[in-house]
Order: structure tokens, then C-alpha cells, then sequence
């Protein structure tokens, strides 16, 4: 069987990639992520990425490109639910994609992020699944993601340090920073 299988970065992809594939499930990666920021991170992600498909063996889609402006437009003037309509970007893409060239079904390896809306993602896909006659193969990949980071680094891939978003490069860093907001 093959899925379609979103992915936002290597990291994350590793343990989703081998715990299907122990299912005898063949993941195809599909890269389509207009919200990360800045291009140099884009680039950094998708060259890692396509570094570790093609150690892994793994067919990679390279969807959309740098998306900064269309993520914007995606998410003005309500910047508080930037995350579900990113999700909802990302997923859309990937189940459309899916249903169009017949594969089987279609996931993310967003569902392995403890930092993640799990629960929201699962909604979501299972809403776009509907809409586009796409089977969604559910997975809680969340007790692999301690294991793939340690692979990663092992592997010497990139390692991200904040999600992708412009906001949340913004959070990671007020969150080093001991200056109350107020105080800014």
C-alpha cells in the first residue's frame, strides 16, 4: 500500500517513515509547506529533507514553494488561528494531491510533534479527507519522537528549532528572552 505522507521536515519523517513501512505501508513524502520562514529555513528543511529521502529510499514530492506571502494572506488578520488555518493548508494540499493520483491514503508527520495540536489535525484531515474522497490513515506517531530527533542527529540532518512559522520563530525567542513583554 502507499500513502501520501505530508512532510514538514526530516526529523519528524524518520520514525513516521519507518513505523508505516513496518506496516508493509510504502510512504511517498509530499513537501508542501508555504509557512516556513525565512527562505534560508525553507531551504535548509527541504534540502534535509530530500538528504534523507534519498538515504532512506523514499520517493519525495516537492510541492508549491517559499510561501511567506501566500501563508500571510492565508492566515490575515486573524494571526491567534495562524495553526489551524495552516494545518489546513498543508493538509488540504496533500489529501487533494492524494485523491487526484489514486493513492490509497494520506498522513502527516505532523502527528508526530508532542508540540502539535494533535487532536486538531486529526479533524481536520478527517474533514478534508471527506471533502475529496481521500482515505485518512490516522497514526499517533508522538511516542517515536524522541527516537527520530536522536536519528536525525545521528544522520547529521538539520535540526530545526522552532516550527516554521514567522510567529513562532517570534515565540522561541521571547521565550529565551527574560525581558517581560511589557518591558519591550
Amino acid at each position: 500500500m502507499k500513502t501520501l505522507l505530508h512532510t514538514c521536515c526530516a526529523p519528524c519523517s524518520i520514525m513516521c517513515a519507518e513505523t508505516l513501512r513496518a506496516e508493509n505501508i510504502e510512504p511517498v513524502c509530499f513537501w508542501y509547506n508555504p509557512n516556513i520562514h525565512p527562505l534560508s529555513e525553507y531551504k535548509a528543511r527541504r534540502n534535509a529533507l530530500a538528504e534523507y529521502c534519498r538515504l532512506a529510499g523514499l520517493e519525495l514530492l516537492l510541492a508549491g514553494s517559499y510561501g511567506l506571502r501566500e501563508f500571510i494572506s492565508m492566515i490575515y488578520p486573524d494571526f491567534g488561528s495562524r495553526c489551524p488555518n495552516c494545518y489546513r493548508s498543508r493538509l488540504e494540499s496533500a489529501a487533494k494531491y492524494a485523491a487526484e493520483n489514486s493513492y490509497e491514503s494520506f498522513s502527516t508527520t505532523l502527528l508526530i510533534s508532542p508540540y502539535q495540536n494533535h487532536g486538531l489535525i486529526k479533524k481536520i484531515a478527517e474533514e478534508l479527507a471527506a471533502k475529496y474522497g481521500a482515505r485518512f490513515l490516522y497514526r499517533d506517531f508522538r511516542p517515536y519522537f524522541r527516537e527520530g530527533q536522536q536519528k536525525a542527529r545521528e544522520q547529521g540532518l538539520y535540526m530545526q528549532k522552532y516550527c516554521g512559522c514567522i510567529f513562532s520563530e517570534e515565540e522561541r525567542f521571547r521565550k529565551n528572552k527574560k525581558t517581560p513583554k511589557s518591558a519591550e
